[in-house]
């Protein structure tokens, strides 16, 4: 998998012949191969394309794919038709950009991390970020209304704030009131 969360682009001709392309575009089609074991990178990029990212109507008009995974990641796929007006016979690039879709739960995880919560208090965080109550949340997690108030406190504590919105606050980047450790944010 690509180290990086770089976009993929590729751009090719009206016959899905690649023109020019970036190594994270190469990665995320090849995943799990690695991109030095591919001897012809454009080969198989074209037969990607054609096969999980556009397809070509009869009338020559382009449909591409809304989503493509490459193992656990998923990827938005975007096309672009460019270099021509509708109206010349099929003289035309196509521009796909492949963008990391991160879910909610992913990015929540990793702004936690600084903060070494439990896996029983992420989940809580996770509930409370949600907008549930307290016994909302201990229904969901079938614990006590206390064990998911001794949790917020930890929370609270670990996080340097004070407030249940402030852990919300701490999440979303807003600064938050005397105190707090404005390291992590800055």
């Amino acid at each position: 998998m690509p180290g990086s969360d770089s976009p993929g682009f590729i751009l090719v001709d009206s016959d899905l012949e690649p023109i020019a392309f970036n190594s994270a575009a190469l990665q995320i089609l090849a995943y799990p191969t690695l991109i030095d074991q591919i001897q012809q990178q454009s080969a198989f990029l074209k037969e990607k394309i054609g096969s999980r990212l556009l397809q070509v109507n009869g009338d020559g008009k382009v449909k591409c794919g809304k989503e493509y995974r490459s193992g656990i990641r998923r990827y938005q796929v975007r096309a672009f038709r460019c270099g021509a007006r509708e109206t010349e016979d099929r003289k035309h690039c196509i521009a796909i950009l492949l963008e990391r879709q991160i879910s909610f739960k992913s990015f929540l995880g990793e702004t936690l991390q600084p903060f070494h919560l439990t896996p029983r208090e992420l989940q809580t965080v996770m509930l409370l970020v949600e907008g549930l109550t307290s016994k909302e949340i201990a229904d969901r997690l079938n614990i006590s209304t206390n064990t998911v108030k001794a949790f917020l406190r930890l929370v609270m504590v670990k996080m340097n704030v004070s407030t249940r919105s402030g852990i919300v606050g701490r999440i979303i980047g807003q600064p938050v009131a005397s105190g707090a450790r404005g390291d992590l944010w800055n």
